[in-house]
């Protein structure tokens, strides 16, 4: 595994080794990140103990920084992470093109940021200036973040968990960018589906980040739900809008959600589909992350 990893920057958060990504033979179960100064390794089966140790081992070596390695064992329930080497870590902060976010070891499934998204929030940052930006399935905020560095006239957080807004307003403060909360930040604990009239409150907005999770027992089911979002694109939106939708799900491509854009909102334009960093290397074409751009004109 470590003979794959060709970075040699570790200055940012990364993917180190995308395993999960099916393109190195017998090694499908594994994903690697540098969250500095923490090497996690994700595992989705059992592997051998003395393999596992030789890689950490290795890894650590790699990155001089490094103090921590962990692994988080996905197959087994609640997902725990356990030390392999060095210092135990619980919580850290990393950066990414200049911003910083808390990242939290052990205690969910996920750390805080997703690090297949980062393209994504450069595209956001690099075209934010003056804009109100709606951020649905928000999580911790990081396209928050983004929109707020790049000079957003506003950035509104919506999501179903408040524990998780807890964690972006954390992260504006993080970034001195606390200041900027109130109107210009904002966070809305609700439920996406049942909230529209909240949603619509602080609108219209001239760009639209729409991230969900690909099935949530109970909230959301994306193959049924992402045409709910997209129908409501015009009462949200001002003509001439961009909007970035994400489709995480391995068994839908990005054909999926161009139909369900074509048939739920015929006046989006389909405009281009950001690439993955380059660590998030994929065997078969569509099932990793798909980011689209599209354009909302009404004629």
């Amino acid at each position: 595994m470590i003979e794959h990893i060709t970075s040699t920057d570790f200055t940012d958060a990364q993917r180190l080794f995308h395993g999960r990504g099916h393109a190195y033979p017998n090694l499908s179960h594994v994903n690697v990140d540098w969250l500095s100064p923490v090497i996690l390794i994700t595992l989705y089966q059992a592997v051998d103990s003395k393999w596992l140790e030789e890689q950490a081992d290795a890894l650590k070596k790699l990155i001089k920084k490094c103090r921590s390695v962990q692994v988080q064992l996905r197959y087994e329930k609640f997902a725990p992470t356990e030390l392999l080497l060095g210092e135990s870590i619980s919580n850290t902060i990393v950066s990414e093109q200049g911003l910083n976010y808390h990242i939290e070891f052990g205690k969910a499934q996920n750390s805080g940021l997703f690090l297949d998204m980062s393209n994504g929030r450069s595209w956001l940052r690099e075209r934010a200036e003056g804009k109100n930006v709606l951020n649905l399935f928000a999580y911790t905020c990081a396209f928050s973040l983004s929109a707020i560095a790049g000079g957003a006239s506003k950035a509104v957080n919506i999501d179903l968990s408040k524990s998780s807004l807890s964690k972006g307003r954390e992260n504006h403060q993080l970034n001195l960018l606390a200041k900027k909360q109130g109107k210009q930040v904002v966070f809305e604990g609700v439920d996406i589906f049942k909230s529209n009239s909240r949603i619509k409150k602080y609108g219209p907005y001239d760009i639209l980040v729409c991230d969900p999770p690909s099935f949530q027992k109970g909230s959301v089911n994306i193959e049924r739900d992402y045409a709910k979002i997209i129908r409501r694109i015009p009462q949200w939106m001002n003509p001439g809008a961009s909007l970035m939708l994400c489709l995480n799900s391995p068994d839908l491509d990005a054909n999926f959600l161009k139909a369900e854009v074509e048939r739920e909102c015929p006046d989006c334009y389909f405009e281009q589909q950001l690439e993955n960093p380059e660590a998030f290397k994929e065997a078969h074409e569509g099932k990793g992350l798909k980011v689209l751009i599209f354009t909302y004109q009404p004629k």
